[in-house]
């Protein structure tokens, strides 16, 4: 909409501490934008996730694939959600950063925030995001920025909906953004909307993702996937050493998308080569990601966004 918001005027220097700070959630206190305005708790910073395996186990009668995936937050990478109370009469409604593909009112954030308005009673508001995680690459940034504009609101203007209540919400916009209301690692079946908890340690590890900027669309990525149950259930690998996940922590799309994009492939013989103990691509792609003991060091093309972080 080309709207010139606070957020567009200070968000670099401001995303710049708040980051240092590690003010990721929604506890956080007081905000002075420049010295025009002084809000509370209105800015969130939605994370990416990553896929940790992922089985397609079968075909549904609704058409929907069953699978079994591991949810994995990736809490140090984030987009930056800001919203304020609009002067006008109607929501306000603009974005920075990564290009994302659609509509701007398609989004998911006003997509949540109409859902939102069909329970409770919400303001008109100016609403700015600002995109850093790679649009449709399998890291979910689409659906954290949905789900946490539903946490934001729910604590803002003290609704006081329950986790349960949310993640009915969420669900209603995406099979995997009900995962970002909890934010927690959790085994995930059904179509990625049926969670439970698991314990998972990969701290001191570092996550490297590396995201080519190729667009896998969901019918390219199941067109050659045969649905089975996996010999080993992805919940008995992961108590694996990580060293092990290799031999046995599969993605099903791999295969598939690997053919049509060898590019992608590329990337995960290339973590491997400088020392990843565990790669894969995240969902259906295009991102793919390596796990490694020590801070790697790798050069990627110019064209490529990565994220890299110690997990903590």
């Amino acid at each position: 909409m080309g709207i010139k918001t606070i957020s567009e005027i200070h968000i670099n220097n401001r995303l710049t501490e708040l980051l240092t700070i590690g003010a990721f959630d929604l506890k956080i206190t007081t905000f002075v934008f420049g010295c025009f305005i002084k809000i509370s708790r209105m800015i969130v910073f939605p994370n990416a996730k990553i896929n940790l395996g992922l089985n397609i186990v079968s075909k549904r009668n609704d058409g929907y694939h069953n699978l079994e995936t591991i949810f994995f937050p990736v809490n140090k990478w984030n987009d930056v959600l800001e919203v304020i109370p609009s002067t006008q009469n109607t929501d306000e409604f603009s974005v920075s950063g990564l290009k994302i593909d659609g509509a701007a009112n398609n989004n998911l954030c006003l997509k949540a925030l109409e859902y939102m308005r069909q329970h409770t009673s919400i303001p008109p508001l100016k609403i700015h995001l600002h995109k850093v995680i790679p649009f449709g690459a399998g890291l979910g940034g689409g659906s954290a920025d949905a789900a946490f504009m539903l946490k934001l609101l729910n604590e803002q203007f003290q609704k006081n909906f329950s986790y349960s209540v949310l993640e009915k919400m969420a669900a209603t916009l995406g099979a995997d953004c009900p995962f970002f209301i909890k934010n927690q690692a959790v085994m995930a079946r059904g179509i990625g909307n049926e969670f439970s908890e698991i314990s998972l340690q990969l701290k001191s590890l570092w996550l490297l993702i590396v995201a080519p900027g190729i667009h896998v669309s969901t019918a390219e990525a199941y067109g050659g996937i045969i649905p089975k149950s996996p010999s080993i259930p992805i919940n008995a690998i992961i108590t694996k050493p990580v060293e092990e996940w290799r031999k046995f922590l599969k993605n099903d799309f791999e295969d598939t998308v690997f053919r049509k994009y060898p590019a992608i492939a590329d990337i995960k013989e290339n973590l491997y080569r400088n020392g990843a103990i565990y790669a894969s691509m995240s969902g259906s792609g295009s991102a793919v990601y390596g796990l490694f003991k020590d801070k790697p060091e790798i050069i990627w093309s110019s064209s490529y966004v990565t994220h890299l972080e110690e997990i903590s």
